[in-house]
C-alpha cells in the first residue's frame, strides 16, 4: 500500500514536470534514455542537495571558458543555478539532470524568474543513464565515489569538452587545471584526445 501511494504521489509530482519539460529547445534534445518511466519512478538520490554558492558557480563557468555557442550540461542540477547562470551571463545554452521532481519544478520556476527559460532546459533523470554527448561543459557538485563512477562516460565524451567540478577530484584523473574560490576548490579537466 506504502509503495502505491508513494508511486501515485511521484507521478502527481512529475507530471507537471512532464509537461514543462515537453518544450523542445532549439538545437538542444532531450538525453536519451531518458523515457517516461525513467521521469515518472526515478531512483533514490545519491548525494543529497546542498546549493552551490551563487559566486563558485559563476568561477565555475568562468574556468571552463563558457561562451554563446557552449551547452552546459549540470548533472545533478539541483536548483538549476549553474545552467541559469550560463544562459542569463554567458548566452549559453544549459541543460539541468536532477532525479528529484520537486527541484526540476524549482529550476523551471527559477528559469523563468531569471528570464532564461528559453534557454535551458531541466529533466527529471539518472545521470549515469543520460547522453552527455551534445555537452560541450559538462559541470558537477559530486561526491568522490560517484565521480569514479562518472569517469568512463566522461572520457567518452568530445575531445575537448570541459569538465568542471566544485570541491572534489575525480580519482585517478588529474585536473589540468585547480582554482580557490574563497573556501572551495574548482577543478578543470579537458576531455583529451
Amino acid at each position: 500500500m506504502a509503495a502505491r501511494f508513494i508511486f501515485a504521489f511521484s507521478i502527481l509530482v512529475a507530471v507537471p514536470v512532464l509537461l514543462l519539460s515537453q518544450a523542445p529547445l532549439p538545437g538542444l534534445t532531450e538525453p536519451r534514455g531518458q523515457g517516461l518511466a525513467a521521469r515518472v519512478e526515478g531512483r533514490p538520490p545519491d548525494i543529497f542537495f546542498n546549493p552551490t554558492r551563487h559566486a563558485i558557480a559563476d568561477a565555475m563557468l568562468q574556468l571552463a571558458g563558457v561562451a554563446a555557442g557552449d551547452v552546459v550540461y549540470d548533472l545533478g542540477s539541483g536548483d538549476g543555478r549553474i545552467p541559469i547562470i550560463a544562459a542569463q551571463k554567458y548566452g549559453a545554452r544549459g541543460l539541468g539532470i536532477e532525479i528529484d521532481p520537486r527541484l526540476v519544478t524549482q529550476s523551471w520556476g527559477n528559469a523563468n524568474d531569471a528570464e532564461v527559460a528559453n534557454r535551458v532546459k531541466f529533466i527529471v533523470g539518472d545521470l549515469f543513464e543520460a547522453d552527455l554527448s551534445e555537452a560541450t561543459i559538462v559541470t558537477m557538485y559530486l561526491s568522490p565515489s560517484i565521480m569514479k563512477r562518472l569517469i568512463p562516460k566522461l572520457r567518452a565524451l568530445t575531445p575537448g569538452t570541459r569538465l568542471v567540478s566544485h570541491q572534489f577530484d575525480m580519482p585517478g584523473w588529474p585536473p589540468d587545471e585547480r582554482r580557490q574560490v574563497d573556501e572551495a576548490e574548482i577543478l578543470l579537466w579537458r576531455v583529451p584526445k
